[in-house]
């Protein structure tokens, strides 16, 4: 990471919203925030992250090795 302020730093997880925002939350209408917590939930940890990257070259985060 580079100094604090720079922009550089976010935008991963800026493209990370944008790209949540763009195939879920705007077209999807939730009734309940509780709903809209699960489904976002779900979308991640199902679709998005089904294959991480590094597990394709055999690295295990600091999570994973817990």
């Amino acid at each position: 990471m580079s100094c604090i302020g720079n922009c550089i730093d976010h935008a991963c997880i800026k493209s990370f919203h944008s790209m949540i925002k763009r195939e879920l939350v705007y077209l999807e209408k939730f009734k309940t925030r509780e709903q809209a917590i699960r489904r976002i939930f779900e979308y991640i940890e199902v679709w998005y992250n089904r294959e991480r990257i590094h597990s394709s070259k055999g690295i295990m985060s600091e999570y994973e090795n817990l």
